[in-house]
């Protein structure tokens, strides 16, 4: 199959354990798009903290973010699809991570939103354990998150919940399932990731070969954690990282090296490119 479309993951995928495109992934990425061949990247982050990699890859192909709920265009600007939250569902979302007293934030296109009093968790302890960047990012800092959304008029596309108690978060989870407009879905070990029904990386990739006008079978990508399974559903082919968890691996079309072992990289030499 000649692939005309590759898509990937970000952090723990594109990225290493410093948050860097590898040399090795940039030169195999810019031979990808000289041969015409497009790449996107298909991200939990913010918009705005995806455009720089984009940028520095040099390609065209607009992003995909905040899990599938913006595809935009990082060149022009252009919004090409969102999808968000409804008010009463981000106060019932609020109102259960406070009831379990976990952090949360929350998205729209340019900012992340998050109470004064968690700014410091966010950047010491959850971003900190994962060498997050977060120049390209601006905080809106708020006194109360409820307060806020019911006096304000922003487009809400994605939260995130964390804690460092698996079983808290499974309840969480179960109590969530309860809201039958949103989604649930998780990129770390301890989060979880909350969108408007029907938003995936996959339901994004549907859009997006809409618009390119490609086929399914002509579309490889490239993940390792839970949010991006639903790319398998949309791709001819769905690629593991070496550090997926087993189950990604279980499901995965290949499976590649390590996102610190030049992963992107070698599955595109040997499944687009079909260089041994």
């Amino acid at each position: 199959m000649k692939y005309k479309l590759v898509v990937l993951d970000m952090d723990g995928t594109l990225l290493n354990s410093n948050n860097e495109i590898s040399d090795k992934n940039h030169k195999v990425l810019k031979e990808t798009v000289e041969r015409g061949i497009n790449v996107a990247i298909a991200t939990g982050r913010i918009f705005t903290s995806a455009r720089g990699y984009a940028q520095l890859l040099g390609i065209e192909t607009p992003i995909i973010a905040c899990n599938g709920a913006l595809i935009r265009n990082h060149i022009t600007n252009e919004v090409i699809y969102t999808n968000q939250l409804n008010q009463k569902d981000a106060l019932s979302i609020i109102e259960v991570c406070k009831k379990h007293g976990v952090y949360f934030h929350f998205y729209d296109q340019e900012k992340l939103y998050v109470e004064k009093q968690h700014i410091n968790y966010l950047k010491e302890h959850y971003w900190g354990d994962r060498k997050r960047i977060s120049e390209d990012i601006t905080f809106e800092l708020v006194e109360d998150a409820n307060e806020y959304l019911l006096n304000s008029d922003i487009e809400l596309l994605k939260f995130v919940l964390v804690d460092d108690e698996p079983q808290k978060l499974i309840n969480i989870k179960e109590e969530l399932k309860q809201i039958p407009t949103i989604e649930v879905d998780k990129s770390w070990h301890n989060n979880l990731e909350i969108m408007n029904k029907g938003v995936s990386k996959g339901q994004a990739i549907s859009q997006l070969k809409d618009m390119l006008g490609i086929k399914k079978e002509e579309i490889i990508s490239f993940g390792d954690n839970y949010n991006d399974l639903s790319m398998k559903d949309y791709s001819g082919a769905f690629v593991a990282m070496g550090n997926s968890e087993e189950e990604i691996k279980q499901v995965a079309t290949f499976v590649t090296s390590s996102n610190n072992e030049d992963g992107v990289a070698e599955g595109i030499v040997k499944y687009v490119f079909y260089r041994l």
